[in-house]
């Protein structure tokens, strides 16, 4: 396998579409797992996330990993939920994963936290998704032990989205 070089860096406002094409791409690998994303582009959750991902990156709090020539290939979103930080999204484009821009996200994310907890929403069963997350010390974290914000979020990710028994909150505590 080629070596990819790669660099993070604070998203740009210019880039939203990309980001939604990259989590697009990454969504589709879902289907191998037996969860279809059946959302049309005007769905009021995929409008909302894009929302959100826009209001990220004014507030740097977006970033991405970037080829040599700085193209987008994957990318992260920060936010504060329940005043804790919060991972809201990471994706990456299908033919850049296993080159370690993930891990490098993930890093990100991890150092933005600090010291404090960083949480995040997931699925329980997919490979690349709670497996992932706890070989970087997360945990699954029962519903009621997540804050209002958190347990709304979810809420939110259960109605819209494919399997939601398997949506599960996760935290990783320094």
């Amino acid at each position: 396998m080629a070596e990819l070089r790669t660099s993070l860096r604070l998203a740009r406002p210019d880039e939203i579409s990309a980001l939604v094409r990259i989590d697009d791409a990454a969504s589709e690998l879902f289907a191998e797992a037996g969860l279809v994303f059946a959302l049309a582009a005007d769905h009021p959750f995929v409008r909302a996330e894009a929302q959100r991902w826009a209001r990220a990156i004014e507030a740097e709090l977006a970033y991405v990993a970037v080829d040599t020539d700085d193209q987008v290939l994957g990318f992260i979103v920060l936010a504060l939920v329940d005043d804790a930080p919060y991972l809201d999204q990471l994706a990456v484009l299908p033919r850049a994963m296993r080159h370690g821009i993930g891990t490098a996200l993930t890093r990100q994310a991890l150092a933005w936290s600090g010291a404090a907890p960083l949480w995040l929403t997931t699925y329980a069963h997919v490979a690349w998704n709670a497996p992932y997350y706890r070989r970087f010390g997360f945990v699954t974290v029962a519903d009621a032990d997540c804050g209002p914000e958190l347990r709304q979020i979810l809420a939110s990710q259960r109605a819209a989205l494919p399997d939601p028994a398997q949506r599960i909150a996760m935290v990783r505590r320094s």
